[in-house]
């Protein structure tokens, strides 16, 4: 099972929000996802980006794969904002 670290919106019409996942690559990232890593708000000026730094390299360690969108917002931020 090849596990995959990508976005899964939540929020309403016009207005998503998004949860930073660990999902399988062959499951929905909405539906059936492994464990939730953090947020991104897309709304905000600058948009909030926070991921909890130790499950993402737990996960990493494991052979998990960023989709492109994270490893993209992982560069915008300067350093990784932790999620409680």
């Amino acid at each position: 099972m090849a596990v995959k670290i990508r976005l899964a919106r939540i929020g309403s019409h016009k207005k998503p929000y998004y949860r930073v996942v660990a999902a399988s690559s062959e499951k929905s990232a909405t539906k059936k996802f492994i464990e939730i890593l953090g947020t991104y708000n897309p709304h905000l000026n600058p948009a909030d980006f926070k991921i909890n730094k130790d499950k993402f390299d737990k996960w990493i360690s494991l052979g998990a794969k960023p989709s492109d969108t994270v490893k993209s917002l992982i560069r915008k931020t300067s350093k990784i904002g932790v999620a409680n």
